[in-house]
């Protein structure tokens, strides 16, 4: 019986995963504070107010809940990977990262042009 556990629990993980995979937590006050800082840095106004940022990611919080669970894990990975690496760690960020992931899984594929030779005009 042991061992029957032993080799169901992992593949009871790999085929649960996806539908206990949280959103990740971000503090939304701290992104609107960076984003603002950023934009004292270079001397531009804010875009918009620290109210207006807060109600922006949280309602991205909450498309990004209903999205994340049904995204496959190398999808999640991947936008979050690559929002740490380019410091823009944020709901709205993961949130267009997977919308643009999953648009491009919708497209259909291009086969690529052939290139007609000079000898199949001369007919």
């Amino acid at each position: 019986m042991k061992r029957t556990e032993a080799l169901l629990l992992p593949l009871l993980a790999l085929f649960t995963a996806p539908a206990f995979a949280e959103v990740p937590r971000l503090n939304v006050k701290a992104v609107c504070e960076a984003r603002a800082a950023d934009a004292r840095k270079v001397r531009s106004p804010p875009d918009q107010s620290m109210t207006e940022c807060v109600r922006d990611e949280e309602a991205a919080k909450q498309q990004l809940a209903a999205l994340w669970p049904s995204t496959p894990a190398a999808i999640r990975k991947l936008c979050e990977s690559d929002s740490r690496a380019l410091g823009m760690r944020s709901y709205i960020d993961l949130l267009t990262c997977i919308q643009i992931a999953d648009d491009l899984k919708l497209q259909p594929k291009r086969e690529p042009k052939r290139r007609e030779g000079k000898d199949s005009n001369a007919s």
